[in-house]
């Protein structure tokens, strides 16, 4: 309650924020006497109901958790042989998202059958709830995801292990994405989308630069900007960068199209993402960290498959600060200077 507070007051609602989620651990170790999943009475005393309603009452919507399997992650009550039951529970406490993890499921079939079935027990309550799944993590070792499947069923799913708040936790995740990029940028859009996981700005394991990165490619990945943090002692400059809105224009764009790596060379990594009425988005991060600033020139007209720039475009700067960088032309080249593990994000507007 006291983060739905923060979200209305210190402006999150206002910059686009507007789930509040419960993760695992929520719930009593038991259902109840008819099969309900209940909340631990000492952590959610007044229920999740009247929690949902408190959330609601800020303008905000609250998102929940269960899990697939006969088990949650963390040992509570799963929803195998539930689903019909806990989805219409969900549904009438009021709450607008659902996380559905993997973990505790006895087979690959029941795991894929089950991540289906919720999907329409959910749409059959009447209430529009959001599915986010954990479907081609716990499938990827025992066979490749069937992306077609998972794009029809849910509304966004974890690919890649759980993050940290760490930059090798960070770095990894920006590892498999670019190795599989071939895979899964295609199949994302409105309505489905690829989620590398949670923001971990504004805790304790990134400096300055790395939670300009974070921030960055979650953009360009048209990621999911989910947060873990409090907000209660997150720093003025975290919450600038979380709450920036040319930042958050670029990962909310209604093109819908997931970015992609298309160049590494030098210790440099440059993404690049279509945006609408024919803008693009451009990341450059730097790989090394060690030493001072890099500067990296790049040639304009091999930015946004050839057609960015052609004839000419506006470079905007959006991080690490922003900076009108102005008017480009097709022929010319572009340099930036980038910090250790930092990342420049650019957005280049068709002229």
């Amino acid at each position: 309650m006291q983060m739905a507070d923060l979200m209305v007051s210190e402006g999150w609602k206002d910059a686009g924020y507007e789930y509040l989620c419960i993760d695992d651990c929520w719930m009593a170790p038991e259902r109840d006497s008819k099969g309900r999943l209940q909340a631990d009475p000492q952590r959610f005393p007044s229920g999740i109901q009247h929690l949902a309603n408190y959330v609601h009452s800020k303008g905000l919507k609250l998102g929940i958790y269960a899990d697939v399997g006969n088990k949650t992650c963390a040992g509570f009550p799963g929803s195998f042989g539930y689903y019909d039951i806990d989805a219409q529970t969900f549904a009438d406490w009021g709450v607008d998202l659902l996380k559905f993890d993997g973990c505790h499921c006895d087979s690959v079939t029941s795991l894929a059958d089950g991540y289906k079935y919720m999907s329409l027990a959910l749409n059959r309550t009447g209430r529009s709830i959001v599915y986010s799944c954990e479907w081609p993590l716990y499938m990827r070792p025992f066979h490749k995801p069937n992306y077609t499947d998972i794009q029809y069923y849910c509304n966004y799913w974890r690919n890649y292990d759980d993050i940290y708040d760490s930059w090798e936790s960070i770095k990894n995740i920006l590892a498999w994405t670019t190795d599989n990029q071939k895979e899964i940028v295609e199949v994302a859009g409105p309505g489905g989308w690829n989620d590398p996981d949670m923001l971990v700005i504004g805790n304790f394991g990134l400096s300055w630069d790395q939670q300009v990165t974070q921030m960055a490619l979650w953009a360009i990945m048209a990621a999911p900007l989910l947060m873990s943090n409090d907000l209660r002692q997150i720093s003025s400059q975290a919450k600038a960068l979380l709450q920036n809105e040319d930042v958050i224009a670029v990962n909310q764009d209604p093109l819908g199209k997931q970015g992609y790596c298309f160049r590494k060379e030098n210790k440099i990594e440059v993404w690049e993402r279509p945006l609408s009425n024919l803008a693009w988005a451009v990341a450059v991060r730097n790989l090394q960290e060690i030493g001072g600033p890099r500067s990296y020139t790049i040639q304009v007209a091999s930015l946004g498959q050839g057609i960015a720039c052609n004839p000419g475009c506006i470079i905007t700067q959006l991080l690490p600060e922003k900076v009108q960088l102005g008017f480009y032309e097709w022929t010319v080249t572009l340099k930036t200077r980038i910090n250790p593990s930092g990342t420049v994000l650019l957005r280049l507007d068709y002229i």
